[in-house]
């Protein structure tokens, strides 16, 4: 049901994005009176789910959820139409208007996908508000995988600051260390300030770790109090046939106390296989259970942590939305952009996902707020990645305007046939890369 729910969040989003993406080539092309074949949410290889035809244009679904499609006339795109380039230039053909108009026509899917990610934004932040953990309110501090470990960072640092610049939110520390090529971060170690080197391998241990797969545990996340609480056991688990219930409360674990869940998890850890002497609180009475500990370092228990955090809260009147949610796009861009960047390291192409990974980033219960903020967010992917100089793709359409505009001199029909057929090679291998890179993730 879960994966349902995901596959659901994620199909509905990518029609609305991919329906509003070629609408604005769409509504661009109508403007400048240059006809329109064709009009498909999703490719239509072979059959379509649905059509219809109304005036000159042919409306349908396809049954390849991969994207969508307008049909120009008069222009070379992926339908590779070439028996309509030999006939001579129509007057209502994308070929036979002045270059500024074809550029606008091409960026018209981009700036809808702009525009939509600001509008999304604005009416999230007007309906919902906000909430964050501020970083200087992780009272307990951070708890770090084995990769930050050896760099310095300890179980129980409080993050000050990124190259001596503090970072509002906490959620935002690992994309500042990823995105910004940070050097250095400031923590308060048992009350003194500790200065810890970032070097060049972290982040291509980041970006190698975030490929292994679905359910990789954060690499930073707050430290959580514990007092021992257990909030359920699922059947046939160790807990269960140890013997514990629902509302016990875990003392001890060979007679070692803990404070916190790390504290708790490494006890566990450290008798891997094994079985330990557990004090367990039950209403009044105190037992002493053997409760055994699986090869792979688990208990079966589902833990009450204590969330005593003090989250930061906003909320926005409509006019006060309005700039906070362009903010909040204009970032989204400029992160975006910034994550070009690492492909300079090879680890950074085995983190490339596919429908996959993004369907995968849906929660697996309805939640209207996360959707919508993920829509934004994808529809600023879905411009971004347009954008890009590839052929096939409405970047490299505009480049060859681009240096039409420049050199006053048209790209030749033949060049540009060409052109189309290495960007779509290009992006077939891509997609093969993306879905191979997902495959392993669900085996790892």
């Amino acid at each position: 049901m879960e994966v349902f729910v995901k596959i659901l969040q994620f199909l509905l989003s990518l029609s609305l994005l991919v329906m509003l993406h070629e609408l604005g080539h769409f509504c661009m092309a109508k403007l400048f009176k240059v006809r329109v074949e064709k009009f498909y949410i999703f490719f239509n290889p072979w059959f379509s789910l649905f059509r219809f035809k109304k005036g000159e244009t042919e409306y349908g679904v396809g049954w390849v959820p991969l994207g969508g499609y307008v049909k120009i006339s008069g222009m070379i795109d992926e339908s590779m139409d070439l028996e309509q380039m030999k006939q001579p230039a129509q007057p209502y053909e994308f070929r036979s208007k002045p270059a500024w108009q074809r550029m606008l026509i091409m960026l018209g899917g981009v700036l809808v996908n702009f525009v939509l990610a600001f509008v999304i934004y604005i009416a999230v932040l007007f309906a919902w508000g906000e909430s964050y953990l501020p970083t200087a309110n992780l009272k307990y501090g951070v708890v770090c995988d084995s990769l930050f470990h050896s760099v310095g960072v300890r179980n129980g640092d409080k993050i000050l600051s990124v190259d001596n610049k503090e970072v509002e939110r906490f959620s935002d520390v690992l994309s500042t260390i990823l995105l910004d090529e940070a050097k250095t971060m400031q923590v308060m170690r048992d009350g003194r300030v500790v200065n810890i080197d970032l070097p060049e391998s972290l982040v291509r241990g980041l970006l190698l770790a975030s490929s292994k797969g679905y359910d990789v545990e954060a690499p930073l996340s707050p430290r959580f109090r514990y007092d021992g609480v257990v909030a359920d056991i699922p059947p046939e688990s160790p807990a269960a046939a140890a013997g514990l219930r629902k509302g016990d409360r875990l003392l001890a674990l060979d007679g070692r106390t803990f404070a916190f869940y790390d504290e708790f998890s490494a006890l566990i850890e450290a008798r891997r296989g094994d079985t330990l002497r557990a004090a367990v609180l039950r209403g009044a009475d105190t037992l002493c259970v053997a409760l055994p500990v699986t090869a792979d370092g688990k208990i079966g228990i589902y833990p009450e942590l204590v969330n005593d955090f003090e989250f930061a809260v906003k909320y926005y009147s409509f006019w006060e939305a309005v700039p906070a949610g362009i903010d909040r796009g204009l970032d989204q861009i400029s992160s975006y952009f910034k994550q070009f960047k690492l492909f300079k390291n090879p680890e950074a192409l085995r983190s490339v996902g596919s429908f996959i990974t993004i369907g995968n980033i849906f929660p697996s219960v309805w939640d209207w707020q996360a959707f919508w903020n993920l829509t934004a967010f994808l529809s600023v992917v879905l411009a971004i990645m347009n954008l890009l100089p590839i052929p096939a793709l409405d970047g490299g359409h505009v480049l060859f305007l681009l240096y039409e505009v420049v050199t006053r001199r048209k790209p030749s029909e033949k060049f540009l046939e060409k052109a189309q057929m290495v960007g779509m090679v290009f992006l077939l291998l891509l997609m093969a890369l993306a879905f191979g890179n997902d495959i392993v993730k669900l085996f790892y």
